[in-house]
């Protein structure tokens, strides 16, 4: 494999973010790399990928700038580019939390967990395994007896905690998120908000899936990533899949978006699934007249008619 995709961040004082973006974007733009990254005063959040001799280069200079020396990167092979662009830009935050009042990880944050510790955790019955990251992560993949928050956006976690306290309060807590940003951030929310106990995986899922302690054991599934890939794998010691089809419940691990632009939701789907059911995740979303899967198959107005039909729906008069 030729190709790498790296995975990092780093809470670090970043002066002014948008000349930073613009610098960085450049040079980014030198080694040919492609990703994203998000820069704000707080630090930097990133995915990128590139060749080994590309992303040597570029862990190479964030690691010669005093900012950026202790960053961790979590690397996987790649058989090719993992993204089809590169964007580097500034935020408020580099993951949106919408606090009134904002947490900063080098302040306060959760105590870190070895995979090795956070194995051992999975199996205590006073601890909480909470999972930080959206519903259609988890459903793809989660830690065996994780507590799934029915979430679609991560700044919609602490609106869920407070309707579910009960289920926290008097626990040890532990959280896992992919690569542990989220974590930094929701763990140091989690003690402000008066929860004694609080503990989160150091690294986060990508780091527990290579340790050679753990080698992934215990991770149902495969890991949901924001970018071309979608799906890693974790578990080397007994691999599964959990991942339902959307429409027949049968074990799937392919994601798509539903064909409506005012819909959008993931669901995971066989491509003849796909096909039969328009794309779309509901009778709605087949019915939206600018449906972009339909669009993109070219089928006119009668074969669409049919397509309907066959699965027992009429057009919308």
């Amino acid at each position: 494999m030729d190709y790498r995709v790296l995975l990092f961040y780093n809470y670090t004082p970043i002066a002014d973010p948008t000349a930073f973006a613009k610098e960085h974007l450049a040079f980014c733009r030198s080694l040919n790399l492609k990703g994203r990254i998000l820069v704000a005063e707080e630090g930097i959040n990133g995915t990128l990928s590139g060749t080994k001799a590309e992303t040597d280069a570029y862990m190479a200079q964030m690691k010669a700038d005093s900012r950026f020396q202790d960053t961790q990167f979590k690397i996987d092979e790649a058989e090719a580019h993992a993204f089809k662009k590169l964007f580097v830009r500034p935020r408020k935050e580099l993951v949106a939390l919408n606090l009134d009042e904002d947490i900063d990880p080098r302040e306060l944050t959760g105590k870190y967990l070895s995979p090795a510790e956070f194995r051992e955790r999975l199996f205590d019955e006073e601890t909480v395994v909470l999972d930080a990251r959206n519903d259609y992560e988890y459903d793809l993949g989660h830690f065996r007896g994780a507590v799934r928050p029915d979430i679609r956006n991560f700044r919609e976690l602490p609106g869920w905690v407070a309707e579910h306290k009960d289920l926290l309060v008097g626990k040890k807590i532990v959280t896992y998120c992919t690569g542990g940003i989220r974590c930094e951030k929701f763990s140091g929310w989690l003690l402000k908000e008066g929860f004694e106990d609080v503990a989160q995986l150091h690294g986060g899922i990508a780091t527990y899936g290579k340790a050679p302690e753990t080698k992934g054991e215990f991770w149902e599934g495969a890991m949901y990533v924001f970018d071309e890939r979608i799906a890693v794998e974790i578990n080397q010691v007994n691999k599964s899949i959990i991942g339902k089809d959307w429409f027949d419940g049968t074990p799937c691990e392919r994601y798509v978006n539903c064909g409506n632009p005012a819909c959008n939701r993931q669901i995971l789907a066989s491509e003849a699934n796909q096909e039969r059911y328009l794309g779309s995740c509901s009778p709605d979303c087949r019915h939206a007249a600018n449906n972009r899967y339909i669009q993109e198959q070219g089928w006119s107005a009668e074969e669409v008619t049919r397509r309907l039909a066959a699965i027992g729906e009429v057009p919308v008069a």
